[in-house]
């Protein structure tokens, strides 16, 4: 395709004809499809059929009709087809998939990642995570390398609240949020999209679009709950354990400011960094040539960082029977053992039902790993009571962190971590790391501050926090665990759009030539008039 770029049109009508072809051949076949994540429906769409999978992982609002009327975003997605097999798709309650009724954990959002993957047969792919997308693009790759052939960053952060260190000042960070959280309130006005994307706010034809697109990617209840959502993550740890090829790139004038790209980069060991052009979030806006050709000279590179296919950020429990000495000299050796094996009957059916992998006996406990820690928290707390209808009592900790696999086994300081928190809990407990229990923020999950302990062999001083409660709310199956803190209502999951948010998804879908000629013919009759150039422009996602 030859995209009006920087006022640039095609020369001629052959020119012309051939970008139209070349569109045509690009979506062909590029119908919407649906993947499943624990009950939800994901539409996707794949586009191209280069020699290597390229998944993008959207940021806070998506919808796939979206991007076909508009001409910067089209040929970014152009470019991308000519060197891999583009997976585009639409996270749980936007655009064309299910409503949800709250927003996912980090976790969830990196689990229908996958889902799409394997619905199109992608064993290992370039994770490209924009925005809010960059938190599933930064797990995904921490804790199943083998599956990411290089993870691509864009405008996006390692942590969305202060943090010691943070490169940004409180100030700067609550005006930050003040425009997330008063767009909130205020959804289908266009009030984030503004400031995201100044360059539209003044065009002839994305000015007066601001809030259809809004509307047209989440209804208000689910864009209050995702935005809701954003607050309180911090993957600074789970960034610190990627070990594959990584390109951080982000704006210079960013919503979210460019200091908190440049601090992610420098936590992912090896990770580049690249500065776009402009000044508006959506970064395609100013760099759809740029942004495709820095992914494929990166990706197909002579001097890409190997793959360490032996660590992996995962979810250790252990598990350790309280007074087991004292249990086999009252009951004897041949009750002790039946004992011993109904438990383990117990547990190792719980971790059938919670994804998770026996990794070996422990003396008087034993290790398990989960690549979820939420899963990891549910699966301890069922366990302390089915060990109790055994007629035992267990101590548990549970700690996230980058392990070494050997062969079945793992081990690393994450291990060692793990097993000292466990040795901390009471009987009947369930401990875990601070790295947990931010990781699993919105889960529904309680826990109670259980104070600052040293860790021997571990440097400084570890929060741990004690599992109380677990309240995942509304359930679409078993399984997909919501975000509970604001839950839409069933009106707002309807969603109210408006005759223009209809013509516009309607224009997109069903002519997206004329739309991108529309916008196109917009702007240079704009400029005709004597107004200001007008940044070429795209009503896409963000």
């Amino acid at each position: 395709m030859v995209p009006w770029h920087e006022g640039k049109w095609p020369r001629s009508r052959h020119e012309r004809a051939l970008s139209t072809a070349s569109y045509a051949r690009r979506v062909a076949g590029a119908d919407v499809k649906y993947a499943r994540s624990g009950g939800v429906a994901i539409a996707y769409q794949v586009i191209g059929d280069g020699p290597r999978d390229l998944i993008f992982v959207c940021g806070t609002m998506s919808h796939l009709e979206l991007w076909w009327g508009d001409p910067s975003a089209t040929a970014m997605i152009e470019r991308l087809a000519g060197f891999a097999r583009v997976i585009l798709f639409d996270k749980p309650g936007t655009g064309l998939s299910d409503p949800v009724p709250a927003t996912p954990t980090v976790d969830q959002r990196t689990n229908d990642v996958i889902a799409v993957l394997d619905a199109v047969g992608s064993e290992r792919a370039v994770i490209v995570g924009f925005s809010e997308g960059g938190f599933p693009a930064l797990l995904l790759a921490a804790t199943q390398p083998a599956r990411v052939e290089a993870l691509v960053l864009i405008s996006t952060m390692a942590a969305s609240e202060m943090y010691p260190g943070c490169p940004l000042s409180q100030d700067r960070l609550d005006e930050v949020w003040a425009i997330i959280d008063g767009a909130s309130e205020t959804w289908g006005e266009g009030r984030l999209l503004g400031p995201m994307a100044p360059s539209w706010v003044g065009h002839p034809v994305y000015g007066r679009l601001l809030g259809s697109i809004e509307r047209s990617c989440m209804s208000p209840g689910m864009a209050r709950s995702v935005l809701q959502g954003m607050h309180d993550v911090d993957l600074r740890a789970v960034a610190e354990a990627i070990h594959v090829p990584t390109l951080v790139m982000h704006p210079a004038e960013d919503l979210v400011p460019q200091e908190l790209g440049r601090d992610l980069a420098e936590r992912i060991p090896g990770a580049r960094f690249l500065a776009l052009e402009g000044r508006d979030h959506l970064f395609w806006i100013n760099n759809d040539e740029l942004v495709p050709v820095s992914i494929e000279e990166f990706v197909t590179g002579e001097h890409r960082r190997p793959l360490d296919r032996d660590r992996v950020l995962t979810t250790v429990v252990f598990t350790d029977i309280v007074e087991s000495t004292k249990r086999l000299a009252d009951s004897g050796d041949a009750q002790w053992r039946a004992t011993l094996a109904e438990h383990d009957r117990r547990m190792d059916e719980l971790l059938v039902r919670h994804d998770g992998r026996p990794v070996k006996h422990t003396g008087d406990g034993r290790m398990a790993q989960f690549g979820r820690p939420a899963r990891a928290v549910r699966f301890a707390t069922a366990m302390v009571k089915e060990a109790r209808e055994a007629g035992l009592e267990i101590r548990v900790g549970i700690h996230t962190g980058e392990c070494e696999v050997v062969g079945d086994d793992l081990i690393g300081l994450a291990v060692n971590i793990g097993a000292r928190i466990s040795a901390l809990a009471a009987p009947g407990q369930v401990l875990v790391s601070s790295t947990v229990h931010d990781l699993i923020i919105g889960s529904g999950l309680a826990f109670e501050a259980h104070g600052q302990h040293l860790l021997k062999g571990a440097p400084g001083m570890w929060t741990l926090h004690r599992a109380v409660g677990d309240k995942p709310g509304p359930l679409l199956t078993e399984g997909y665990e919501t975000d509970v803190r604001e839950q839409a209502t069933a009106a707002e999951l309807t969603r109210t759009t408006r005759r223009r948010d209809r013509a516009l998804v309607a224009a997109s879908h069903t002519a997206p030539g004329l739309s991108r000629w529309a916008i196109r013919t917009a702007g240079r009759l704009h400029r005709d008039k004597g107004n200001a150039p007008v940044d070429p422009v795209s009503p896409t996602r963000s």
